[in-house]
């Protein structure tokens, strides 16, 4: 079992910048692939952006390509996402989540085994 508690979320003006951050405990960080989604209200939840376990490979989303980036530090064991040049259509809630048993450089965009509570983003125009 792991553990994902993000934090970071918050009220911001478009053009604005957030840095969200996912802590785990219960497991190292370094087995799983790790990623971030977000859920808007009356919308599916949907896949934001990708890590593979060593962080040498990422992926994303093309409605955030160029503005979002993923990072992990495993020695942490925590996972971050850096949100540039926010949008109104950003404002959801975030999720971290980590998927298990994963070849070390897959970037997983489904799957995921674990997920956090979520943390608020809100992009005002």
């Amino acid at each position: 079992q792991v553990r994902l508690v993000e934090s970071g979320g918050g009220l911001v003006q478009a053009g604005g910048s957030l840095r969200l951050s996912c802590a785990a405990s219960g497991r190292t960080l370094s087995s799983f692939a790790m990623g971030w989604f977000r859920q808007a209200p009356g919308k599916e939840r949907e896949f934001v952006a990708g890590i593979a376990r060593t962080g040498g490979s990422t992926a994303y989303a093309d409605s955030v390509k160029e503005r979002f980036t993923i990072s992990r530090d495993n020695a942490k064991n925590t996972v971050s996402l850096q949100m540039n040049s926010l949008k109104p259509e950003d404002t959801a809630a975030y999720y971290c989540a980590a998927r298990q048993y994963v070849y070390i450089n897959l970037v997983a965009r489904t799957g995921y085994d674990y997920w956090g509570q979520g943390t608020q983003v809100t992009v005002s125009s």
